[in-house]
């Protein structure tokens, strides 16, 4: 089923005077071009993860940045998924690789209850499982046959279809980028049969993993960085749409950052990463790395050895963690009303683990910045495991949930962490490491939001934190931020409420703004510089 993707006029514009800049026009006798194809002839990467084109002529289908030769507007196809472009016969291109183009925010969906099953569905598979169809309907609280409906009209395809997309595109991601066994890649895709996977790597794409592993052979698709590292890394790049706010995601995490745990340099962000295995057994652990490479739209994402067989989760981690798949085209006209300076290309740095992101949250209760650092540098010390990393900022391992549940509360007292965060930290652990508590941008928003509340410590102030970093929502808005009412030099709670109304659905790109209006000039331009030079 094909369906027209909704370019709003002005996009189109924007798209045929961007061809225009870059010296390209439409194919003769082609008068009357498709604002999707001006998108193409553009390669205009604001694009990229919201339209795909099938290409009649070769059977493929590619990202609007693809770099080969355009082809005749009357050989194209369009699509919003790249599942819908598999589904119509297309196989990815092997150039632009379909699986590196950014996804969608939780709120791009026209229907709340497709996007959240599409949420579930790239979870599990980045988890290396593939969920049924009833364990989704039962999950989200709907019947089989309603989800199916509703997932068809709001994402083009089925959800089995949208899983098995989803599953070959990361199958050839690991296949392209890591030297992961055949096996384990069929494993980490969530096929149980080596046979299965082989079967269905053949159907889609008419080759066979073996086949595509030589390919890459001949045509280096990860660029020259990893053959200098060694096989003691794997390296795999991930697309974003621009613009994109290097320099305030960088200076807002190394704000942040906890010594030992990660570190930010130029234009690299590194940090240690526990990930479990199977139950009973201790924790892959290791470190990854994330560096901008902003000529490209992407970054490149390092991984150490420890953690190869953990890259199918990762990376999707990452993707939240520097929210890489925010559409700037959709969310920057919406915040133009700020009273604040423009800064155009906003994210929302999201965490790579639940509970880590609400446990800093929770430290960070009435203090400063510094001073919520302070305290989770101590937790860190005092519960964080060690580990080897070639990186000398790079020693300590965040303390996992279970660890932080049964440390005491008197040890946690003399880190200097007062009484009723202590009780809201380990309420929080308790809750996660019981599996009462998933927080993750899988997890169902509102029963979510509502068993933080019901936890003791925990105020509003801190369960929108927690919905803005951990589960990705945003348009989380923690209307009582001291911080987010000084920007608006107001501490009128209610008119600032009634004000952000206007911000929706993208309020957490609003809080972001106004914290950032808030830093002096000169952090801008050393953060700047500190850049140029790394670079």
């Amino acid at each position: 089923m094909q369906r027209p993707v909704n370019v709003a006029v002005d996009d189109s514009k924007d798209a045929a005077r961007a061809a225009g800049r870059a010296g390209l026009s439409c194919i003769a006798n082609e008068t009357a071009p498709d604002p999707r194809y001006l998108v193409l002839v553009a390669r205009d990467a604001r694009f990229d993860g919201r339209l795909y084109i099938g290409v009649t002529s070769t059977g493929i289908y590619c990202r609007p940045v693809c770099r080969v030769r355009t082809p005749a507007q009357r050989h194209c196809r369009f699509f919003d998924q790249a599942a819908e472009a598999e589904v119509a016969g297309f196989r990815p291109c092997l150039r632009c690789r379909p699986e590196l183009a950014p996804g969608l925010s939780r709120v791009d969906s026209p229907q709340a209850l497709g996007a959240a099953a599409a949420a579930i569905i790239d979870t599990a598979v980045s988890q290396g499982r593939a969920p049924s169809m009833p364990e989704l309907a039962a999950r989200l609280g709907v019947t089989d046959r309603h989800l199916r409906r509703v997932f068809l009209s709001s994402m083009g395809v089925s959800p089995k279809a949208y899983l098995d997309t989803r599953r070959l595109l990361l199958a050839k991601q690991l296949l392209t980028d890591s030297d992961l066994p055949v096996t384990e890649v069929a494993q980490a895709a969530g096929f149980t049969s080596l046979r299965r996977f082989h079967a269905a790597f053949l159907q889609q794409y008419r080759l066979n993993p073996g086949m595509l592993r030589s390919a890459r052979g001949t045509r280096d698709t990860r660029g020259g960085r990893h053959a200098q590292r060694g096989a003691d890394t794997l390296d795999c790049r991930l697309g974003y749409r621009p613009p994109y706010d290097i320099v305030g995601v960088l200076r807002f995490l190394r704000d942040r950052a906890i010594a030992g745990v990660e570190t930010v340099e130029g234009l690299q962000w590194r940090r240690t990463l526990a990930w479990p295995v199977a139950d009973g057994q201790p924790p892959s652990t290791g470190w990854i790395a994330a560096r901008f490479d902003s000529a490209r739209h992407e970054v490149e994402v390092t991984i150490s050895a420890s953690l190869h067989r953990a890259t199918g989760a990762l990376l999707p981690l990452v993707r939240q963690a520097l929210d890489l798949d925010a559409d700037p085209s959709r969310i920057d006209p919406v915040l133009a009303a700020l009273p604040v300076p423009a800064r155009p290309g906003i994210r929302v740095p999201g965490g790579m683990e639940g509970f880590e992101t609400a446990a800093r949250v929770i430290l960070g209760q009435q203090v400063t910045v510094a001073a919520a650092r302070t305290l989770t540098e101590r937790l860190v010390q005092a519960l964080g495991s060690p580990v080897d990393t070639p990186h000398a900022g790079l020693t300590r391992l965040f303390p996992l949930a279970q660890q932080v549940a049964s440390a005491s509360a008197e040890t946690l007292g003399r880190l200097g962490i007062v009484r009723q965060r202590v009780r809201a930290l380990q309420a929080v652990a308790e809750a996660v490491a019981s599996g009462h508590l998933t927080l993750d941008r899988s997890a169902p928003l509102e029963p979510t939001l509502n068993a933080l509340r019901a936890l003791p410590g925990i105020g509003e102030w801190t369960v929108q934190l927690i919905a803005m970093r951990a589960l990705a929502w945003p348009d989380a808005f923690p209307v009582t931020d001291i911080a987010l009412l000084n920007a608006l030099g107001t501490r009128d709670t209610r008119a600032v409420a009634q004000l952000a109304h206007a911000w929706r659905p993208w309020r957490a790109y609003a809080v972001m703004r106004l914290w950032q209006s808030l830093l002096k000039p000169e952090a801008d331009q050393a953060a700047c510089t500190a850049a140029r030079e790394a670079a």
